[in-house]
């Protein structure tokens, strides 16, 4: 059980530190930030909105204050994850990056999380 757990807080910090990094990125440097977005063909006004979304993402991750919500908190880092990664590749970034290491990273979370909560 000791293992797991810590397996899990592992998982689950890198999984905070990049939505963190990611949305401090978007509020210190939104000019930036909104210039990837433009590349990507993406809508520019969604990046305030969403690293705020980020943040209490977060803490919802960290707190749990409720099943329901954390449930929806995990999946909207899944499908934002997903469309960061495919955007990334689909730019020519390439595909390992950020998004893919914390696309990866929600899954143990995700999953230890639900057995060590429940």
């Amino acid at each position: 059980m000791l293992v797991k757990r810590i397996i899990y807080w592992v998982f689950t910090g890198i999984l905070c530190g990049i939505m963190l990094f990611s949305a401090t990125m978007y509020f210190s440097k939104t000019e930036m930030v909104k210039g990837f977005f433009e590349d990507f063909n993406f809508p520019t006004y969604i990046v305030i909105p969403l690293a705020v979304l980020k943040v209490l993402g977060v803490f919802i991750v960290l707190f749990r204050p409720s099943k329901w919500l954390t449930e929806w908190v995990y999946a909207g880092f899944f499908f934002n994850l997903v469309l960061a990664t495919a955007a990334h590749h689909h730019a020519g970034d390439g595909i390992l990056g950020g998004s893919l290491l914390a696309l990866i990273t929600v899954f143990p979370s995700y999953f230890l999380g639900k057995y060590l909560r429940d």
